[in-house]
């Protein structure tokens, strides 16, 4: 049991990351329709790398640079992946006006100027929000970051449905479905790095992520009837800013901030 789990989150990390997994572990459709739960673990473990990088650089370089280089050490952990997924739906969503012509654009792996444009926004936004948090917090921040968007991300492949079964798109996400029990564990994966604040205000948080994901469950089945791969990434990223600029109001007068 312990094996096929451990084998199970392998899958995940392969399937969303750069880092190097042992050379048994491949797509298997077995693992890879239960791979999902291990979403938001493999976003603890993003995180921590990425917060671990920031604090290595901010005994060499200002937290200024320091935020850039942690900006670069993340996107060579994913290897962009939620990014591309964020940019093909402003692609997608920003020129296509029927399903049809969103799921073929989004489809396609050239960028856009939606996805040029969207892709300089968020990490811009990303670059600000981070620039207005204590370096005290940066670590806990990046690490909770990472976990609760997947988290928000996850959520529609446990209340929505699948907008198209295309084996050849090259973000359809692991799983269509995701049971009651794999959806819990994500839960505690996705959450518990929120408590390493030491402050229950930072569960305001939940608040507008839960609107956020409402928002898109709506939006994305109003235009194409459920969400994909790239829809996830999307969520994903979008979630992250939201996370930022909540925990930037939450603690505005408190503490944490300088």
């Amino acid at each position: 049991m312990i094996k096929k789990e451990i084998r199970i989150f392998l899958t995940a990390l392969m399937f969303f990351t750069r880092l190097p997994c042992p050379a048994s572990t491949d797509h298997s459709e077995e693992y890879l329709n239960r791979a999902s739960k291990y979403f938001t673990l493999v976003g603890v473990l993003v995180g921590s790398l990425v917060a671990l990088s920031y604090w290595l650089f901010n005994f060499i370089f200002s937290s200024d640079i320091s935020i850039l280089m942690a900006f670069v050490v993340s996107i060579l952990l994913t290897g962009a992946f939620h990014e591309d997924g964020f940019a093909d739906v402003c692609d997608g969503f920003g020129g296509g006006w029927t399903k049809e012509k969103i799921l073929e654009i989004m489809k396609d792996s050239r960028l856009g100027t939606y996805g040029v444009v969207g892709l300089v926004l968020i990490f811009g936004l990303k670059y600000v929000c981070l620039t207005n948090i204590s370096t005290q917090i940066m670590g806990i921040t990046l690490i909770s970051a990472h976990a609760i968007s997947r988290l928000t991300a996850v959520s529609l492949i446990y209340t929505e449905q699948y907008a198209r079964e295309d084996l050849l798109s090259k973000a359809k996400p692991l799983a269509t479905k995701m049971s009651h029990n794999d959806f819990a564990l994500a839960c505690i994966f996705g959450l518990s790095p929120l408590f390493l604040f030491g402050n229950y205000a930072v569960f305001l948080v939940l608040i507008p992520l839960l609107l956020l994901k409402l928002y898109f469950s709506w939006y994305f089945k109003k235009w194409i009837g459920g969400y994909t791969g790239d829809c996830l990434g999307a969520v994903q990223q979008m979630a992250e800013i939201v996370f930022y600029l909540t925990l930037i109001w939450v603690f505005k007068y408190g503490y944490f901030f300088n």
